[in-house]
């Protein structure tokens, strides 16, 4: 018998059978099985008494009498390491469980909660081995400070083999670091900047990952209850070998016929179980707590280990009244609100906000917002909150995507507001007594790239193939010269002008060529090569007449119907190049320029061609006196607004494709697509726990399915 090592648990299936039964062997092909052919496979869960599949990491291969052994075994992958391998019993503390493998504290031994996590992480990780997690293992763990164990466990996961002897090593380096007065006595502060110290699980159908502590952008629920942050963790559910699932593991379908209902496999009911009943590890049980947009998008959740101070109904309640929603996808979408991405500034009194209203208008019997979504911010607290997330305080942002309380959206500056922030009815989404003031993104200048929906909408329209092909050869070309010139390399990095591309361009700008120094080098080749994968997977081709801008609202009410107004900042390009036409009274000298002409607008996804909108760019002293950079102000006017016309679009944080390039801009262009969205169905009673749960896993079905489908058909799914 040979045993060798398991990365992951193995991915187990059963068969269902019936006359109904969809198959995939047609009735007059013939096959080969003994078996009945109406048969089809779905995915199953560890079938074994004690979940040996998800508790064990090694698989026996037993040989017949008489068998080849010797080269057999010589013929497995590491075979010189294993050496002579023995059968031995071992001692393992882990929990009865549904969620394997974990271990546990003996009795008489108690570890901190981060110690027991980061411990059952090796275990999971393969750095050790769970038959070494024993008391005398616990016993030593008991007498190092957490500071030192954390630093021990870190050295640890970075082996690139299992540590065998863990007490040996274990103690070895906790001795060696408090020889030596290890200075990190304490981990990175919760909650401080940005950034958060975020536990993670894994769940996949046969086992559990704990992974990290690990950094991750924060968000205002966990920073409110920081001094809970380590009863916290964001939970995951995937396959075996942590790739996404197919949906066809969830709910499988096996009937014939369109309206044959799919049958729910056993990794359906283990994740409703899990959501509905939690989880423990060690002394904390894990429950539901809620689940953003993003994390659905990442098959994620939001999970909570309840204790006597702090309960998961606590925090739903303290994040807001959600009683008065009677949608259940609704409801879901808004406790997520409060767990989007943020930075934190500060709280916010009522008597500094007010409430104004939305720009509406009805055009044949369907209602419009305008202002869908947006607000207005004055100059003293704009700048007061640049200040506060480490911008230029002397020039703020002209835009802020917000969460405050129950309103959500967007506030752009405006130097003639009296309050601080003026809201409107169209961006709040529940009630919340919450005052502090979050935000997700501001307004930037943002490098324009065409995608395939674009380039197929745009052909479809009458721009000429020839144009894209041509763009693209020049994008290649610019990439392969960037490696060996560094004008060239100075000349690409400035027409994109993001944050990703400062050290290159500093490096550059102090003199250094590409092909003598190889740090700059090997940022500029790993530019390319995600440029080259981006053309290649997403015919991603670059606009350098072009931006991608925040959707803002003309509050002056001078923008006509069809006209627009753009202020963008120049990138190092554009500020070199004096004559430009496009660009309203351009001297070269101002690092700001207003766009004047025709200009074609679109937002993705984009699936009509009437998506599409060919709009006037003009130059307005009001709007240019309110200072309104890095962003596309729409009109208040017409008879229904431009965003909406975009996919259905609205100004509380979509961004926008623009570009003026002559080119890129059709001559005719089609109507706009009725975008009225269906009624959400409504409940005759206060939604439930268990319906946002059930709500998350027919969401996660969903969002496998896209995921699933090819690229050139997902992104018209969203």
């Amino acid at each position: 018998m040979a045993v060798t090592l398991l990365m992951y648990a193995p991915r187990i299936c059963t068969t269902i059978s019936g006359p109904a039964v969809y198959s995939r062997f047609s009735d007059d092909r013939f096959h080969a099985c003994k078996e009945d052919a109406k048969f089809t496979w779905v995915r199953a869960l560890d079938f074994t008494r004690n979940h040996s599949f998800g508790k064990c990491s090694t698989l026996a291969l037993v040989l017949d009498e008489g068998a080849p052994v010797s080269f057999i075994l010589n013929s497995l992958p590491l075979s010189g390491e294993l050496g002579e391998l023995v059968i031995s019993s071992m001692e393992f503390f882990g929990p009865s469980s549904k969620v394997v493998p974990l271990v546990d504290c003996p009795s008489g031994c108690s570890v901190s909660y981060e110690v027991l996590f980061r411990l059952n992480s090796l275990v999971h990780m393969g750095k050790i081995v769970a038959k070494d997690v024993n008391a005398d293992l616990f016993r030593a763990l008991q007498e190092i400070p957490v500071h030192i164990s954390r630093r021990v466990f870190e050295k640890m996961s970075k082996l690139e083999f299992t540590c065998y002897e863990p007490l040996r090593f274990i103690q070895q380096e906790a001795h060696s670091r408090k020889r030596g007065q290890d200075a990190l006595l304490s981990s990175k502060t919760e909650g401080e900047g940005k950034l958060m110290m975020c536990y993670r699980i894994h769940i996949t159908p046969s086992k559990i990952y704990c992974l990290g502590p690990e950094e991750e952008v924060s968000n205002y629920v966990v920073k409110h209850h920081k001094q809970y942050a380590s009863d916290f963790a964001r939970v995951t559910f995937v396959d075996e070998d942590w790739s996404k699932l197919f949906p066809d593991a969830i709910s499988a379908r096996t009937g014939r016929g369109f309206f044959s209902q799919p049958l729910k496999t056993g990794l359906y009911y283990r994740i409703l179980s899990i959501l509905k009943e939690g989880f423990s590890i060690g002394p904390k049980k894990y429950e539901f707590l809620a689940f953003s947009a993003s994390q659905l998008r990442g098959s994620s959740v939001w999970m909570f280990a309840s204790n006597d101070s702090l309960k998961a109904e606590d925090i739903r309640r303290w994040m807001g009244n959600f009683e008065d929603i009677r949608s259940v996808s609704k409801c879901a979408a808004r406790m997520g609100q409060l767990f989007s991405s943020s930075r934190q500034t500060l709280e916010i009194l009522p008597r500094d906000v007010e409430e104004i209203p939305d720009i509406e208008v009805t055009t044949d019997g369907s209602k419009y917002i305008f202002s869908d979504g947006i607000g207005k911010i004055s100059e003293r607290l704009a700048k007061e909150m640049a200040c506060r997330i480490g911008l230029d305080y002397t020039n703020p942002p002209s835009a802020f995507q917000i969460r405050y309380g129950g309103y959500k959206g967007v506030v752009a500056v405006d130097p003639d507001s009296f309050r601080n922030l003026s809201l409107r009815p169209s961006m709040k989404k529940f009630e919340s007594k919450s005052r502090m003031f979050n935000i997700t993104s501001t307004s930037k200048s943002q490098p324009c790239y065409m995608n395939r929906e674009v380039i197929s909408l745009l052909s479809t329209l009458g721009i000429r193939d020839e144009i894209f092909e041509s763009m693209q050869q020049n994008d290649m070309h610019e990439l392969d010269e960037m490696l060996t010139n560094r004008e060239a390399a100075l000349s690409v990095l400035g027409k994109i002008g993001s944050a990703e591309t400062k050290t290159a361009s500093k490096i550059l700008l102090q003199g250094y060529e590409p092909s003598l120094e190889p740090y700059l080098l090997m940022i500029l080749k790993a530019h390319q090569d995600n440029r080259l994968t981006d053309i290649r997977t997403r015919c991603k081709i670059h606009v350098p007449k072009g931006r991608v801008l925040i959707g803002c609202l003309d509050e002056t009410g001078e923008l006509e119907y069809g006209q627009v107004y753009i202020r963008i900042t120049k990138n190092s390009k554009e500020q070199k190049d004096n004559c430009q036409p496009y660009f309203a009274e351009d001297n070269g000298k101002e690092k700001t320029a207003v766009v004047v002409g025709k200009v074609a607008v679109s937002k993705n996804p984009c699936l009509h061609p009437g998506d599409i909108r060919v709009l006037e760019a003009v130059y307005d002293h009001g709007l240019y006196a309110k200072n309104l950079v890095d962003c596309v102000v729409f009109p208040q006017r017409g008879e229904r607004p431009h965003p909406n016309e975009c996919s259905g679009g609205d100004l509380d944080g979509d961004l926008y494709f623009i570009t003026w390039d002559e080119k890129l801009i059709p001559e005719k262009v089609d109507l706009p697509m009725d975008y009225t969205a269906a009624r959400p169905r409504i409940m005759d009673h206060v939604v439930t726990l268990e319906a946002n749960i059930i709500h998350f896993e027919q969401l996660l079905i969903a969002c496998l399915f896209v995921h699933g489908l090819p690229e050139s058909l997902r992104r018209y799914i969203s």
